[in-house]
């Protein structure tokens, strides 16, 4: 089997220090902001040179949590609850002969940092704090944009969002920004797709804090939010 060579080129840093609660596709939660470092030896300007002229950029990275972990043939997307079998190349599921993952993100800024080089701003990322990046290209709206696409089994199953009630005092502590950003990550449901325990307390860690909510019919409850340390 032929085999190359792939370099880390830079990491995004985001609010998830875990895997629960990261949205499951990029662009559901538009508000989430992550930052784009690069490598030492990928620390070269001249690389960067015109990205600012593009709106969005398609980030290919690595699946580090599924990294050993041996490819299925067959997977049970989260969208169809995981009761239904699909081909894993029908899928975008992280257990693949190569553990690659694609997201399109906008490109917010491009900032210079002290002992970092150039730093991307990005946002709408669902990718988990420190993933790999391995590589960054433009999206390109003439072609990459395709009106009319077709979604295969994600077309017949409605995605529904929840509702968030996020008591105002809780809200104070993230501030505006990371309020809006946990606001649309809860209204994507981030619970597995076959629990539906409306007394069950759900637990992560957004932008170093821990948040506990509930889920009670078609809204998501913020029960609590404390310091993670």
């Amino acid at each position: 089997m032929e085999e190359m060579t792939v370099h880390i080129i830079a990491r995004i840093h985001t609010d998830f220090a875990s895997k629960f609660g990261v949205p499951r596709q990029s662009g559901l939660a538009p508000s989430l902001r992550g930052e784009i470092v690069f490598e030492p030896e990928f620390r070269n300007g001249d690389a960067l040179r015109g990205i600012e002229d593009f709106s969005h950029l398609w980030l290919v990275w690595q699946f580090s949590e599924a990294m050993g972990r041996k490819w299925q043939p067959t997977v049970r997307p989260p969208r169809l609850g995981g009761n239904r079998s699909m081909g894993v190349f029908a899928t975008r599921s992280p257990y693949r002969p190569n553990p690659i993952g694609l997201s399109c993100v906008r490109l917010e800024g491009v900032e210079q940092r002290s002992g970092k080089g150039t730093v991307l701003i990005v946002s709408g990322a669902d990718l988990m704090d420190g993933t790999p990046i391995l590589d960054i290209k433009p999206y390109l709206p003439y072609a990459d944009c395709q009106p009319t696409a077709t979604g295969g089994f994600t077309d017949a199953v409605e995605r529904k969002t929840l509702d968030v009630v996020l008591p105002e005092d809780m809200a104070a502590k993230l501030g505006e920004e990371k309020t809006q950003a946990l606001r649309e990550v809860l209204a994507q449901d981030p619970r597995p797709a076959y629990q539906n325990d409306a007394e069950r307390v759900y637990g992560m860690t957004f932008g170093g804090w821990n948040v506990r909510f509930t889920v009670e019919e078609n809204c998501a409850i913020v029960q609590e939010i404390t310091e993670s340390k």
